[in-house]
């Protein structure tokens, strides 16, 4: 016992004299002027910040709509799908030999999982509370290796891709209406041309035969002499069959 100003102090060992609970939050009221109500001051202002970003949003939505392309098509086997930008390093890894075909497993499964499984084993490697990047090098280095694996594939695979035959493979083409009984269509799907233009003309590997502006003779002369990827001498048929066929494609129009 501790005698003072006429009180007694009664100390217990087994209680602490600075006892702190960790767990329960400061007393803010002692700050006058720095606090606030969370309803409604403080959550008005997180709407209002979110309606900002929301008409924002919408505004970039309806300036930029999204680039849609044509409805898939399962039967189009020319088609060549390419994921999002963030899946890009995964699409590029999987074109390298180490990674496809026979070791597919590899880049699909086994590389992503050994990265993934370092990424969470950091922490019980690097312990230290240490800020500086510098007295960090384990997770330093680890963060600028999977910068730049992650940039330079997503890099190779954007400047490797050919966007403009993507553009006319995935564009949305009108469909016009025409007479598969006829024989002009006929002899268009017992020709080549069906597999780079597609069964309804909408274009593939070759451009639309819809609205294209040219005339049947135009169209044989493209037949024999070939434009842009399209080969000359690609037409084998007669030249009967493709007068016909000319006139046809010459008649698809909206």
């Amino acid at each position: 016992m501790h005698r003072g100003k006429g009180m007694k102090f009664v100390g217990d060992s087994r209680i602490k004299a600075n006892n702190k609970m960790p767990n329960v939050p400061k007393d803010y009221s002692e700050y006058p002027g720095k606090t606030e109500a969370f309803w409604p001051n403080f959550l008005l202002k997180e709407w209002l910040i979110g309606a900002v970003f929301l008409i924002g949003y919408l505004i970039l939505t309806v300036a930029h709509p999204s680039p849609l392309e044509r409805q898939a098509d399962p039967t189009d086997t020319m088609y060549m799908p390419v994921p999002d930008w963030y899946f890009l390093s995964m699409y590029q890894l999987l074109k390298y030999q180490f990674a496809s075909g026979p070791f597919n497993i590899i880049g699909a499964i086994i590389m992503p999982g050994l990265a993934m499984g370092a990424l969470m084993l950091v922490p019980f490697m690097d312990t230290t509370k240490e800020r500086r990047p510098f007295k960090r090098p384990l997770p330093t280095a680890f963060m600028l290796l999977s910068f730049a694996a992650l940039f330079y594939l997503t890099w190779e695979s954007y400047v490797n891709h050919d966007w403009d035959k993507q553009k006319i493979q995935g564009a949305i083409v009108e469909e016009v209406e025409f007479d598969t009984e006829s024989e002009g269509y006929q002899i268009y799907a017992g020709a080549t041309c069906i597999g780079c233009h597609g069964n309804a003309f909408q274009g593939g590997l070759g451009k639309p035969l819809v609205n294209t502006g040219l005339t049947a003779d135009e169209i044989v002369k493209i037949a024999h002499d070939g434009q842009g990827d399209m080969p000359p001498g690609t037409w084998e048929g007669s030249d009967e069959d493709l007068q016909i066929l000319a006139e046809f494609i010459e008649g698809l129009k909206n």
